[in-house]
């Protein structure tokens, strides 16, 4: 269930939307993670449109995206990591209509501690959203 937030300067995109949904779409997808309501209605893309001049590097660039993808402890094997950073980093160029783009996306993957994955006023453990998902799967087979 990721979060990804997306940071770019206003205007870098012509659909935040579509790219939101396009980002959580992905990471869904390469964590593998079985299509029940739970996950789908809890992974999620933030698109976040900096003011310009509000971004820069040390040469004072601000032609950057910034791609931070939060997920429980695990989720993501060496080669759903190296999956992750590619597909997203083409979603971001395409979005842009912007090829170069790929040149100056940054992705970066996070995980949250055991315990620290909040859902349902509830500080879930890595066993308690399997477990949750597993009970979700059940129901879902008996109706």
């Amino acid at each position: 269930m990721p979060m990804i937030d997306i940071y770019a300067v206003s205007g870098t995109f012509k659909d935040t939307k579509k790219l939101a949904t396009d980002a959580a779409v992905i990471i869904k997808t390469i964590e593998g993670v079985p299509d029940i309501p739970m996950f789908r209605k809890n992974t999620a893309g933030f698109v976040h449109e900096l003011p310009v001049g509000s971004l820069s590097n040390i040469d004072d660039d601000e032609n950057y995206v910034r791609v931070q993808v939060l997920t429980n402890k695990g989720a993501l094997d060496r080669d759903k990591q190296i999956e992750v950073v590619k597909q997203l980093t083409d979603l971001i160029a395409t979005a842009a209509g912007d090829d170069t783009l790929k040149e100056r996306t940054w992705v970066l993957l996070t995980e949250a501690v055991d315990g620290g994955w909040g859902l349902l006023g509830h500080a879930h453990t890595n066993e308690e959203l399997v477990t949750a998902a597993r009970a979700e799967i059940a129901k879902l087979g008996s109706a």
